[in-house]
């Protein structure tokens, strides 16, 4: 009736099997373990005259199902090698036991790949008793229960070492009532989880923004990189310039009387005039032309205007200013720097002036 029910109930354990998705570890686990095993009492029950030597290498198979991480049920057979001793009628007796186990185990995590387990269950097992190597024999069976601890490593996600002790009580003989017995067991478990590790989901790494030059924009959308920190820059990163007009007199060039050429000492002057330009392709140049108050006002103004022709002529030609850059102007006698017809006052008269108009571009501070 028991080994029925024992049945029964391997059947019931059976049930949960279902099919796996393949690319994860799925729930069946199969495995073996080799120990070393006690019986008890020790040549201390009332058949027993002296001890002999004992054969304590045990062994078990298993297979498992995991119902989560944490709580499974196993399935297995187990031998707990034998022990020897002397009976009072001088035989030697030669006792062993094994059978099926059914159990349940809990697994606790409890670092890194390692874990704890408990165990607890019960061996359908056959005690057998051979007296003076065969001469005589018998056996019986029943069911013994068991508990269990351990500790285990995952070598890898498939692969389980595990250090196991199990207590078995009431391993009875009760057919003849010879033989009540316990058992102690430590051993080393070696399991098998089928199924293919699920890959780890990593999730993107995402790095902040790097703004190396601490201007606001961030170096994916930075196109102009090691801005000032102090300047303003626009959603490129690059610096905002604001552009103001500024005027400056670059001073006058004197003529001889009654003449529109340049003399050969102004040319450094002119051709400083030029290089400022150049430096500043913005820039424009008003030439002026002027003269002494001799003679007629008609004549003095257009030899004025030939004398402001005469150096927009070498600004463009020699030095590669721009012509719509460059105008020249005459003023005749009506913008005299000396007021009179003396001969301070004719010198100083007969010139041009160049009065520039500048475009000033600077950077926007924050």
């Amino acid at each position: 009736m028991m080994n029925n029910t024992l049945k029964a109930i391997l059947l019931t354990s059976m049930l949960p099997f279902a099919a796996n998705a393949a690319q994860e570890l799925t729930p069946w686990y199969v495995g073996g373990g080799l120990g070393v095993n006690n019986y008890e009492p020790n040549c201390d029950m009332k058949t027993m005259k002296s001890c002999g030597k004992d054969d304590p290498y045990a062994w078990d198979v298993f297979g498992g199902y995991l119902f989560n991480d944490y709580f499974g049920v196993e399935l297995g057979y187990r031998d707990l090698g034998r022990a020897e001793w002397v009976d009072y009628a001088n035989k030697m007796n030669d006792v062993g036991a094994k059978g099926l186990t059914l159990g349940v185990v809990g697994f606790w995590p409890i670092a890194d790949r390692w874990s704890l387990s408990a165990e607890a269950g019960a061996m359908n097992y056959i005690l057998s008793n051979n007296k003076e190597y065969g001469s005589e024999y018998y056996s019986d069976s029943g069911i013994a229960p068991y508990i269990g601890a351990g500790i285990g490593y995952n070598i890898t996600e498939n692969l389980k070492l595990q250090a196991k002790y199990r207590r078995y009580e009431n391993l009875d003989e009760d057919k003849w009532n010879t033989l009540a017995m316990e058992s102690n067991y430590w051993g080393l478990e070696l399991s098998y989880r089928f199924g293919t590790p699920a890959p780890a989901v990593v999730a993107p790494l995402v790095l902040a923004p790097i703004d190396s030059d601490n201007d606001g924009v961030t170096d994916d959308m930075d196109q102009c990189p090691d801005t000032p920190v102090n300047h303003k820059v626009d959603a490129k990163g690059c610096t905002v310039y604001i552009e103001t007009t500024e005027q400056r007199d670059v001073g006058s060039i004197q003529f001889a009387n009654n003449s529109s050429v340049v003399k050969t000492e102004s040319f450094e002057r002119i051709e400083k005039l030029a290089t400022y330009m150049n430096k500043n392709p913005k820039s424009t140049v008003l030439i002026s032309g002027h003269a002494s108050d001799v003679g007629r006002a008609d004549y003095n103004m257009t030899i004025s205007d030939k004398r402001a022709n005469a150096v927009a002529k070498i600004l463009v030609e020699k030095y590669g200013i721009s012509q719509d850059r460059v105008e020249a102007k005459g003023f005749g006698i009506t913008q005299p720097v000396i007021q009179g017809n003396s001969v301070e006052a004719n010198k100083a008269n007969r010139r041009i002036e160049a009065h520039v108009t500048g475009v000033k571009r600077e950077a926007l501070i924050k």
